[in-house]
């Protein structure tokens, strides 16, 4: 499995994601959703960040599972395709998250 092209940054924004939806970290310059309107508010921080935090978790569960349905073989043997679409399963979801997430903050 950490032979998958992106297992090591899914696995880590897996665990990263996982103090924030737990409302674990206070406001910070440093860590989390941070926009003008969530760090003067801490309530709205811990929204943000909790609705961050669970869609940055399930873009990189994802991941973590096409990885295990569908496995990059070791080169030499490796495909461009196969590569192609773990891209896609990792950063598609990713950015998507992103984006709902930039949404959600405006909407608070």
């Amino acid at each position: 499995m950490l032979h998958q092209p992106f297992t090591i940054p899914a696995v880590l924004l897996f665990l990263l994601a996982i103090p924030l939806m737990l409302r674990l970290i206070p406001p910070n310059c440093g860590y989390g959703i941070r926009t003008a309107k969530t760090l003067a508010h801490p309530d709205s921080w811990y929204r943000a960040n909790r609705f961050g935090g669970w869609a940055v978790l399930l873009s990189s569960a994802l991941y973590l599972l096409v990885a295990l349905i569908v496995p990059n073989p070791p080169p030499p043997h490796d495909s461009l395709i196969v590569w192609l679409l773990h891209l896609g399963a990792f950063g598609g979801p990713l950015i998507v998250s992103l984006g709902l997430t930039q949404r959600y903050v405006k909407r608070l």
